[in-house]
C-alpha cells in the first residue's frame, strides 16, 4: 500500500498523489502540487508557470534520490522561497479581496508619488 507524503506551507502544497475524481489517491510516481491553496496572492500565467518551472527543476534535482518526507519539504520549502521572491520583485502580489489577509511575506508596497 503506498502512503501519502506531503509538504505543506502557506502558499505551497505538495502531495504523493494524482487527483482522480477530485480524491488524492496516494502515488510512489506523481506528485501534485498546489499553489496558493487559499488565494491569498495574486496570480497571472507567467507568474504560475514560472512556479511550476522551479518546481520541475526541484523535483528534477533530486533525481535517483528516495521521495522522502525530508525531500518533499525541502522542495515546498524551496517553493515557497521563491514565491516570496516573486512577491518581492512585484511579479505576483497580495489578493486585498482575499477571506484572510495575512501578510505572512511582508507587508504589501505602497507605489510612492
Amino acid at each position: 500500500m503506498t502512503m501519502l507524503i506531503k509538504s505543506t506551507t502557506r502558499h505551497i502544497h505538495i502531495f504523493t498523489a494524482e487527483v482522480e475524481d477530485n480524491q488524492l489517491k496516494p502515488s510512489d510516481t506523481v506528485l501534485t502540487l498546489d499553489v496558493d491553496p487559499d488565494n491569498e496572492l495574486e496570480w497571472n500565467e507567467d507568474a504560475l508557470r514560472r512556479v511550476y518551472d522551479k518546481f520541475d527543476e526541484l523535483v528534477e534535482s533530486y533525481g535517483g534520490e528516495d521521495l522522502t518526507d525530508y525531500n518533499l519539504r525541502r522542495i515546498g520549502s524551496d517553493l515557497e522561497h521563491f514565491v516570496r521572491s516573486l512577491l518581492q520583485k512585484g511579479v505576483i502580489g497580495y489578493n486585498l479581496s482575499s477571506r484572510v489577509r495575512n501578510y505572512s511575506m511582508g507587508l504589501p508596497q505602497v507605489a510612492q508619488n
